[in-house]
């Protein structure tokens, strides 16, 4: 029996004049947005496929479930945050606690541009966990070692130069760091001030520094 072709099928790309990587990647984008101010397991996705201006049916051509797509999510933040990391805990140019610091205020500019609404996205999810497929923990974990490593070396170097003692753990600071500093973040979106984030790091460089 012959199909109609002209039938509209369940999966197909929107006509938005883009092409198909750029639509994944705008829907990414603007996942990556709302989920991080409200968060992944209550949302739904009709609000990100309007701001792209996808229809709800062709969501299924870019990504095979919400599960995939939040992980691919995920993904995006992580990487973008890593790139923040990098800037800041490789700049040759500042000692390393000084770019400590300067990845807080650094920080601190992005909670207020976003009058404290957003935050951090693994932070967010994180609180959430139980509700996340396995999937979405495993890739949380991840993240939270990367930072973590990206931590300890900037500490370490701060160690071979003598700013912090030599018989700190600078694996256990790294992690006692992400740990506060997630605290910190959320404070600050419940107070929408920055005193809770400016209290952590003043605490944390005070209790390292030699």
């Amino acid at each position: 029996m012959n199909k109609d072709t002209n039938l509209p099928k369940r999966g197909r790309p929107a006509k938005s004049g883009r092409d198909s990587n750029q639509t994944k990647q705008l829907l990414i984008q603007s996942g990556v947005e709302y989920f991080t101010e409200f968060g992944f397991a209550a949302s739904g996705i009709d609000l990100i496929l309007k701001k792209v201006s996808v229809p709800k049916g062709s969501f299924y051509h870019y990504f095979s479930s919400k599960e995939a797509f939040g992980l691919a999510v995920i993904e995006e933040y992580s990487r973008y945050f890593a790139k923040k990391l990098d800037i800041h805990l490789l700049n040759e140019n500042n000692k390393p606690l000084i770019r400590i610091a300067n990845f807080a205020i650094d920080a601190k500019e992005g909670m207020t541009r976003y009058n404290f609404k957003r935050g951090c996205l693994i932070g967010n999810l994180e609180q959430e966990v139980t509700q996340l497929p396995e999937s979405h923990r495993l890739q949380l974990l991840a993240t939270f070692d990367d930072w973590q490593r990206k931590m300890a070396v900037c500490l370490q170097l701060a160690q071979q130069e003598n700013a912090i003692a030599p018989s700190l753990d600078c694996n256990a600071l790294a992690s006692f760091f992400w740990l506060g500093w997630e605290g910190a973040i959320a404070k600050s979106k419940l107070t929408q001030n920055l005193a809770p984030i400016d209290g952590f790091i003043d605490t944390f460089l005070l209790l390292v520094k030699k």
